[in-house]
């Protein structure tokens, strides 16, 4: 909790609380809620009876994908650099995939790009009627490739195809459809559903739950090993500067169509 960033709280029944805590720029991630999301895991890691972990977004929107002023900032520095940070990311991305006890992502307003791989990578996912998403990396001139596989996953590879090559925004009824929400509920009504899916994990033995999930991922071939992530690390750290990429941020930054837009 030192930056702020994500915080996080554990309740006697050992259900966590986690929340990213960036509301003023719609809680796009920077190097800080990074490394937030890194000690809120940490931590939890060592709670003996955890049982659940929560993940909200504090504000209107649960997650805007990554922050492109900073982007913009990391790109310029040193290849090794930006190495760091898409390991930092994709670690990230894995351990939240591989938590030991089940995720529940409770989603509402804007959930795009990297957020879109945070709810993919959890167990659970319920989004209000107010969620958004999209897969917005391509129209910065990025890539999702972190997040990708737990996309493909989520949605299957047909859909990702479109969605992850549109950019387009899709609604939450749409995203129950594609796989990646499992339940709509009304807007302000998180909450109440997500107690249900608490309570119901809460009756199971918290050792058969564990086991059934990690078994869940090895039958479905859905561990990411070390190669596999550092391949995905070294793709999304050169593709953040590269040509595109630049002309990307700055077209966000000066509010214009990119130059690759022939209209």
């Amino acid at each position: 909790m030192a930056n702020n960033t994500v915080l996080w709280e554990i309740d006697k029944r050992g259900v966590a609380s986690v929340t990213l805590n960036r509301p003023e720029v719609n809680n796009a991630y920077n190097g800080d809620l990074i490394q937030g999301l890194h000690s809120a895991m940490d931590v939890l890691g060592r709670e003996a009876g955890l049982r659940l972990v929560v993940l909200r977004g504090n504000g209107r929107h649960f997650q805007a994908g990554a922050d492109l002023g900073w982007i913009s900032g990391v790109a310029k520095q040193s290849p090794a650099e930006n190495e760091r940070v898409s390991r930092l990311t994709a670690e990230a991305i894995r351990r939240l995939d591989t938590c030991p006890v089940p995720t529940l992502a409770l989603v509402q307003g804007g959930c795009f790009g990297g957020g879109t791989g945070i709810v993919a990578a959890c167990d659970v996912v319920i989004a209000s009627e107010d969620a958004i998403f999209s897969i917005s990396e391509t129209r910065w001139g990025l890539m999702a490739g972190i997040i990708l596989p737990q996309l493909c996953r989520a949605m299957g590879v047909r859909q990702v195809r479109r969605y992850a090559l549109t950019g387009e925004r899709f609604g939450a009824g749409e995203a129950r459809e594609l796989g990646l929400v499992h339940e709509v509920c009304p807007t302000g009504g998180l909450e109440e559903a997500g107690t249900r899916i608490i309570e119901a994990v809460l009756m199971n033995a918290p050792g058969a739950t564990t086991a059934t999930k990690l078994r869940t991922l090895t039958a479905a071939r859905a561990l990411i090993d070390d190669g596999e992530l550092r391949d995905l690390i070294d793709e999304h750290a050169r593709a953040r500067q590269q040509a595109e990429a630049s002309e990307g941020l700055a077209s966000f930054r000066e509010k214009r169509k990119p130059s690759w837009y022939p209209g």
